[in-house]
């Protein structure tokens, strides 16, 4: 694709970012985005939660605050007309959770559902983060555990035990909302770039990080949070999604020590509704942690930022 010449075009797709931004003037500017999917869990009101949820999260990781939302839905012509009400009113739920306008959408019959939203938000453009500016000495902070991945390819076998089927949802369904609040109150001078974990799992959006920025991330393995039962059903539920990233992101990938073979499979397992990956100064890591506790986030220092070498991406 070619380049813009637009001066107003602060974000778009070269940097492989989540979201678009559009300077409107010096203290505002448009945050742009649009994600959607086909179902992940049976029940369809839950499904709208998480289409929502996820598409939401774009804005949040750009330091912004989501306004509006327009929906898309795919629909075949023979399925049974209860749902689509079930999966509008899902994603409504969360749109009011978050503060989000809803206004109107698009839809067309498809060979399968598929749901989710564009959403528009603002951004103080001295304030937005993106994920270009990691700098060495940064740590590294997940507010989300991961395995959305393998626990939903299980469930699709009905192979997941419903504690694990129970802790992907109550992660997915989780705005990052409370999240980027914390984070709003860290960006001046210590938070320097964030990310949202999605299909391209921890490892594929932590390399982009890592090219937009010019840097190295070192991520601890051991120190990755995980959903409950996702390493215990890692062997034999790797979705298509995480063989894509491995055979991707791997060439960029150096294993400084052994990892497992299941948690290496979790750490390029696609997401849905994933949490922020946050670079920030490392004095002010654990304070962060700290605060995003307090506010629900599940957070956890995983890594740190080093200077560019061979590998984007170095396993420890």
């Amino acid at each position: 694709m070619p380049a813009h010449a637009d001066d107003r075009v602060l974000v778009d797709y070269r940097t492989s970012d989540d979201a678009g931004v559009y300077r409107l003037d010096e203290n505002r500017a448009l945050v742009q985005t649009v994600d959607f999917f086909t179902p992940i869990v049976d029940d369809p009101f839950v499904y709208g939660q998480i289409a929502a949820a996820n598409a939401l999260s774009d804005v949040y990781a750009m330091g912004g605050r989501p306004l509006t939302a327009l929906a898309i839905a795919g629909f075949p012509k023979d399925a049974d007309r209860s749902l689509l009400p079930l999966i509008f009113s899902g994603g409504l739920d969360k749109l009011r959770e978050a503060g989000v306008a809803l206004l109107g959408g698009h839809t067309v019959q498809d060979q399968e559902i598929k749901f989710g939203y564009a959403v528009t938000g603002e951004v103080d453009p001295r304030r937005m983060l993106t994920n270009a500016g990691a700098r060495e000495g940064d740590a590294l902070i997940l507010t989300k555990p991961i395995g959305t991945g393998i626990i939903a390819t299980a469930l699709k076998f009905d192979r997941a035990p419903h504690a694990a089927i129970a802790a992907a949802i109550a992660s997915m369904t989780t705005l990052n909302k409370a999240a980027a609040d914390v984070l709003d109150s860290w960006v001046d001078g210590r938070a320097h770039a964030c990310t949202d974990i999605t299909g391209f799992g921890l490892i594929g959006h932590a390399s982009e990080m890592a090219a937009a920025s010019g840097c190295t991330l070192e991520i601890d393995a051991g120190a990755v949070p995980l959903l409950e039962g996702a390493l215990e059903l890692a062997r034999g539920n790797v979705p298509g999604g995480g063989r894509t990233n491995r055979q991707h992101f791997a060439a960029q990938v150096a294993f400084a020590s052994p990892v497992t073979e299941d948690l290496g499979e979790l750490l390029f397992d696609p997401q849905t509704s994933g949490g922020l990956l946050i670079s920030l100064r490392a004095d002010a890591a654990q304070p962060a942690v700290l605060a995003l506790t307090a506010a629900g986030c599940p957070a956890a220092i995983i890594g740190r930022v080093t200077p560019a070498g061979n590998s984007l991406i170095v396993v420890r």
